[in-house]
């Protein structure tokens, strides 16, 4: 006997959507979808948060100079006249930085294995972002969770399905 659930789909297929169905519930906080999906999805969304939890100090804070370009009111390139050619004007800015230590970088590295890149939509072009799952993890749903022992995710039945009467339930983080 399998140690999972087939779900009815080559193991491409079921990857891809365990991936996606995981992705979308770190990503919005809750899913609908059947029940024997959510229980699937529920393992390694619960690992995933299990991991993060376990390495969401695990960080230094490093202070890095780096030279940026100097902008004016509109927010273009300031220009300056060197030896008869235009040269770009730049200025020296420390800013502090995490960087992780090599366990949470291991860590991520395991996040970004199973989910999927996520683009959040907005009015116009310009306004689209994407959004990284793993820091995400990190720095909003692991501190939430950081007294918790397991136990990430709640099942609510919701009823049948009217076209083929499967059971759906609601997946959503505690």
């Amino acid at each position: 006997m399998a140690g999972y659930r087939k779900l009815g789909r080559t193991s491409s297929q079921r990857k891809a959507l365990i991936r996606g169905q995981v992705t979308s519930l770190l990503n919005n906080g809750k899913i609908v979808t059947t029940e024997a999906r959510a229980k699937e999805i529920r393992k390694v969304a619960e690992g995933l948060i299990a991991m993060a939890v376990k390495e969401k100090d695990n960080f230094d804070t490093v202070e890095v100079t780096a030279k940026v370009a100097r902008k004016d009111k509109d927010g273009k390139r300031v220009k300056e006249v060197v030896d008869g050619k235009k040269v770009t004007v730049f200025d020296e800015e420390t800013k502090t930085i995490k960087k992780d230590q090599p366990s949470r970088l291991h860590a991520r590295r395991q996040i970004n294995k199973v989910v999927y890149g996520v683009t959040e939509k907005g009015a116009t072009k310009k306004d689209t972002k994407s959004v990284d799952i793993a820091t995400k993890l990190f720095e909003e749903i692991a501190p939430k969770y950081a007294d918790r022992n397991g136990g990430y995710t709640r099942i609510v039945k919701i009823g049948q399905r009217k076209g083929d009467a499967a059971m759906e339930v609601l997946l959503e983080l505690v």
